[in-house]
């Protein structure tokens, strides 16, 4: 065994119950608070964490320092001054990985190591500190690390909306919010973890991983009865068929995606199925959570201990209602790994803020979610309106293909594969790339990540990019 970790998961359980049930309450009190109350919070909780990073992690001691910020200058930092600090990428991170941690006993070896370790328990690194991996659409596997209590924090904000409604609707604090987690098996994924230790009062998983077998899934839902359902948009869908179908058999209060895109006709089956309109969930392992209300599309993100910035191409802020670049955050709870005006690729469309002052954005994928082929970019949604009006199919991935794509599809009677393949043609051809190649089929299940169970919806392919650098551009 790694005499590094700790794997006592009872006692993991033990310590962080008492911190979620502390911390919710507070957290359920900020989504009512005035914009006032929230800036003092961000304001104060960035200058303690600019101070720790400046003291404790070489690498933005140097960054700040070429900056020219001092101790002195961080005693009256504001928000607006973060435009002066440079942008963190996840290359950056990783290459500088154990300058950029501020316990110098963390390496990026003692890390890799701890990831890879085939436990099926979680435990802790050093016996202190939470290990979580992504790998997002780079390939670019990131590592983050944060102590139990700061992933508490971030767990808080995930699901104080959740347990605001739960006690609103009447929910007993000592029976604890229980939600069926569709999720990822390795506790080295967020969601994995999560299932892993939070187990009893205030919040209880029942923990049905996505790579088990649909039928399996069923059954253990079946069994516990949760109240809320958690997962992963595609595998809810799977799950809305099965309870159309009377196999699966749950009475739900709440039905929450996160982790994939949630397309229309996923959301329109999962209100179909269980009679209620799903909320859509954003989590980012990097600290930034937001959520939809019932039915939306406008999430609403707890920039209370992740700040977003929504930046142009030239890193500057977009005004409401133009598609950002790229979103860079400042995660206020993590000292362990200080991510300060971190690169997420994620693109927003800020729409105002809310009577709070939190940020209020719709989520347009990411930027490198799209399909290059040379000098041209096409986006994941040029794709999915010829394969929505094909209602027999249920799920679905793009792969990218050097002139064009391949389409795999889990779909519940047979249709007309040719006429769907003219249609993503045409998408392709209406995006600016010329005599696109388009193959369907038929498939019984997507492959998923073993690790996290997630199901990616496009798949590019990088070499594309190099082999059609004379593709002309839409007009």
């Amino acid at each position: 065994m790694n005499t590094t970790t700790s794997s006592d998961l009872p006692a993991l359980r033990t310590r962080i119950a008492p911190v979620l049930e502390n911390r919710l309450p507070a957290h359920i009190s900020r989504l009512d608070w005035r914009p006032d109350q929230l800036a003092q919070l961000q304001r104060t909780s960035l200058r303690a964490l600019l101070h720790h990073a400046l003291e404790h992690s070489p690498f933005h001691a140097a960054r700040m320092a070429a900056a020219g910020l001092t101790g002195a200058d961080i005693d009256t930092f504001e928000i607006s001054d973060l435009a002066k600090l440079p942008i963190m990428t996840k290359a950056q991170m990783m290459a500088s990985f154990d300058d950029v941690v501020t316990d110098r006993r963390l390496t990026r070896a003692l890390v890799e190591r701890h990831i890879t370790d085939p436990a099926a328990e979680p435990t802790l690194l050093l016996g202190g500190y939470v290990c979580l991996a992504s790998g997002g659409s780079s390939g670019l596997r990131g590592t983050y690390l944060q102590t139990p209590e700061e992933y508490v924090e971030f767990g808080a904000t995930c699901f104080r909306r959740a347990m605001a409604a739960f006690l609103a609707f009447g929910g007993k604090p000592a029976d604890g919010l229980v939600v069926g987690m569709v999720g990822a098996a390795s506790p080295i994924h967020s969601t994995g973890f999560a299932a892993s230790v939070a187990t009893g009062p205030p919040l209880r998983f029942i923990s049905a991983p996505a790579t088990m077998p649909t039928t399996a899934i069923v059954d253990r839902l079946n069994e516990a009865q949760p109240p809320a359902l958690l997962g992963y948009a595609s595998k809810l869908g799977e799950l809305a068929s099965e309870q159309s179908a009377g196999r699966l058999r749950l009475r739900l209060l709440a039905v929450t995606s996160a982790a994939e895109m949630l397309t229309s006709d996923v959301r329109a089956a999962i209100q179909a199925a269980f009679g209620v309109a799903p909320i859509n969930m954003f989590a980012s392992t990097e600290g930034l959570a937001g959520h939809t209300e019932p039915g939306g599309d406008v999430f609403t993100f707890a920039t209370d201990t992740c700040i977003a910035e929504c930046v142009d191409d030239a890193d500057q802020p977009v005004p409401d209602g133009t598609t950002s670049a790229r979103v860079l955050v400042t995660n206020l709870h993590n000292h362990t790994q200080p991510l300060i005006r971190y690169e997420l690729t994620d693109r927003f469309t800020p729409t105002g803020l809310s009577a709070a002052g939190f940020l209020r954005a719709t989520v347009d994928g990411r930027a490198d979610d799209g399909f290059r082929y040379g000098d041209l970019t096409v986006h994941p949604s040029a794709l999915t309106t010829a394969l929505l009006q094909v209602s027999a199919v249920r799920e679905y991935q793009v792969r990218q293909t050097p002139h064009g794509v391949t389409v795999a599809v889990i779909a519940d009677t047979d249709f007309d594969r040719i006429a769907l393949a003219a249609g993503i043609q045409r998408s392709l051809r209406q995006a600016g790339l010329t005599e696109p190649e388009v193959s369907i089929s038929r498939v019984e299940a997507i492959t998923r990540d073993p690790l996290t169970g997630k199901a990616k919806r496009f798949v590019p392919n990088r070499a594309a990019t190099a082999q059609l650098s004379g593709t002309s551009q839409p007009t």
